[in-house]
């Protein structure tokens, strides 16, 4: 069994759909109230590493946004999608269990305006302290002078 196939059967209980976009690649979308059960489960499991948290924003017009936690193994390369809504964006801390993801939660917050509950440090990590409140870079609809 080669890793991306234990990961399928660690996660089994909480993806809602896998999807195959490159050789030795797995996305597996899971809802936001699963999120610490499948990163603890790959913890638990020792498969692999937390390399990056991303932020996607599909748009005002979708009214939806995902945040992307990827993970590797070897080769591997296995990504949570979790969909959440652009007007509601929120999603758990990971740093229970991954106690460096503290980094990339700040940038996905100062960034993306992504609220992460939870974490440890929710600091600015890159914008000055005079950046305006909720002006968030990242987004399409960022008005930047």
């Amino acid at each position: 069994m080669n890793a991306l196939e234990q990961a399928q059967d660690i996660l089994a209980a909480w993806v809602q759909a896998w999807h195959t976009p490159e050789d030795n690649r797995f996305d597996a979308q899971v809802a936001p109230a699963d999120l610490i059960s499948t990163v603890q489960a790959l913890d638990d499991h020792g498969w692999g590493y937390l390399v990056a948290i991303t932020g996607l924003d599909h748009g005002a017009e979708a009214g939806e946004m995902e945040v992307l936690y990827h993970f590797c193994r070897g080769a591997a390369v296995l990504t949570l999608r979790v969909a959440i809504a652009r007007g509601q964006a929120a999603v758990p801390s990971v740093c229970a269990i991954i106690p460096y993801a503290s980094v990339f939660e700040r940038e996905l917050a100062e960034m993306l305006g992504v609220e992460v509950y939870g974490t440890p440090d929710p600091s600015r990590l890159f914008l000055p302290d005079d950046w305006p409140e909720a002006v968030y870079p990242l987004r399409k609809d960022a008005e930047l002078d």
